[in-house]
């Protein structure tokens, strides 16, 4: 009876053990799955933080692009044509046709020097500039001609060359979130950036 009473308490002592086992198993199971969905969750802020880094960055670097041919273009344009004395819109109209090319030939470049065809390197030039530069170009000279005397001042005169500088570094200002929103979407600089040439 003794030797009874003790297998049966072994056979209890066994089966709780094993209820204990399974019980802790269970738990650290459901731990488990919800640890790497906590160190997920905790790393997707992460991540979009990296990408939206990563977005300003390369929209930044487009708008410098954009805007270093443009200066280039403006500075050429309203220096000939106020040294000359032509009118408002000569002027402005030489500016703008210097810049567009000078933007586009600073894209050109890199994209012939990698190798692409002409045609490809064109159609590449004109979707990734086009619409950065003429926002550019509408701010830049909207501001000169709202600027009083800025259009008339001669090229020696220190408000000519502060009002075009000015207008310049807000139109580059206007072009950013243009440049972010067309690199978000793979258009714009993008299309530049996945030839690994510029």
């Amino acid at each position: 009876m003794s030797h009874h009473h003790s297998s049966a308490a072994s056979v209890l002592r066994q089966a709780e053990s094993g209820r204990h086992d399974q019980h802790h198993q269970r738990h650290e199971h459901r731990d488990g799955r919800r640890e790497p969905h906590g160190h997920a969750h905790h790393q997707e802020p992460r991540a979009e933080t990296h990408q939206t880094a990563s977005l300003d960055r390369t929209a930044l670097m487009a708008t410098l692009h954009c805007l270093s041919g443009c200066t280039i273009g403006e500075l050429l344009g309203m220096a000939i044509g106020t040294a000359l004395g032509w009118g408002n819109w000569p002027t402005i109209s030489l500016a703008i046709a210097l810049a567009f090319f000078f933007g586009y030939a600073m894209t050109v470049y890199p994209l012939r020097r990698a190798g692409l065809a002409w045609g490809t390197t064109l159609g590449l030039t004109l979707a990734s500039d086009t619409l950065s530069m003429t926002t550019m170009e509408l701010v830049d000279n909207a501001i000169m001609l709202i600027i009083p005397g800025a259009m008339d001042a001669g090229v020696f005169d220190l408000l000519f060359w502060g009002s075009l500088v000015f207008s310049l570094l807000l139109a580059g200002v206007a072009a950013f979130p243009v440049n972010r929103w067309l690199i978000a979407r793979g258009k714009g600089h993008a299309l530049v950036h996945g030839h690994h040439c510029h």
